[in-house]
């Protein structure tokens, strides 16, 4: 059961509005080869504010994640594409209901 989640609210420094977008679109690669992340959104959220929803079966799933690659890219990129440091929340989930993606 997924128990725990991350939601990262990110904002671009202008004019790398399509720099962010490209950056999280490719992140999707990483995230498909993370065994322990099973849900993975990246979002736009207006013309300049981005987001990734990520969710985990446990508490190791979380850590797994914070310490593994697509963390290190977003870390490294941070000061190039966002005009503040990424704002990380921990999310408990209290309920999923997942009918299949498409």
């Amino acid at each position: 059961m997924i128990k725990h989640a991350l939601f990262v609210r990110l904002e671009a420094r202008p004019g790398k509005e399509d720099q962010v977008a490209a950056f999280l679109q490719a992140g999707l690669r990483i995230a498909q080869e993370e065994a322990t992340t099973p849900i993975w959104f990246a979002l736009r959220l207006s013309p300049s504010t981005f987001g990734v929803f990520d969710a985990f079966h446990d508490q190791q799933g979380v850590t797994n994640h914070l310490e593994g690659p697509i963390a290190q890219a977003l870390m490294a990129k941070a000061d190039e594409l966002f005009s503040k440091p990424p704002s990380i929340e921990r999310i408990d989930v209290l309920g999923l209901k997942n009918t299949g993606a498409t």
